[in-house]
């Protein structure tokens, strides 16, 4: 609820509005319309209050900054993701038998790799 949220951390129900309206703040709404706020949103919040009220950084500022926090985190899965794919792909599956490599690649023409010997041996 709005009234409850605006008390809880001494702002204005109208700033939560605003918050809303430009898109930085997001709660969920209720059959009945009321606002609903999750633990998420609250951290997002203070986040938000942090910017605005400790560093002095207007709404357009809080956007961008939310806006690349989105982004890097974004980001951070899609990079997890391929380590698990690479862990995957080259460390959890058997090795390759050697034979089979250079038969392989006398089959896609490119022979010369096939007798060529692995570095360091």
């Amino acid at each position: 609820m709005i009234s409850a949220v605006a008390e809880m951390y001494d702002i204005h129900p109208q700033t939560l509005r605003l918050y809303e309206r430009e898109g930085i703040l997001k709660p969920s709404r209720s059959n009945g319309n009321t606002r609903l706020y999750t633990q998420s949103d609250l951290e997002r919040l203070e986040f938000i209050l942090k910017l605005a009220r400790g560093l002095g950084v207007n709404i357009a500022g809080i956007e961008i900054i939310m806006n690349m926090r989105e982004r890097m985190s974004e980001m951070e899965k899609e990079m997890q993701a391929f380590v698990e794919y690479v862990q995957k792909e080259f460390f959890e599956r058997p090795p390759i038998d050697p034979d089979r490599l250079r038969t392989a690649l006398v089959r896609v023409g490119r022979p010369h790799l096939a007798h060529s010997r692995p570095v360091g041996k």
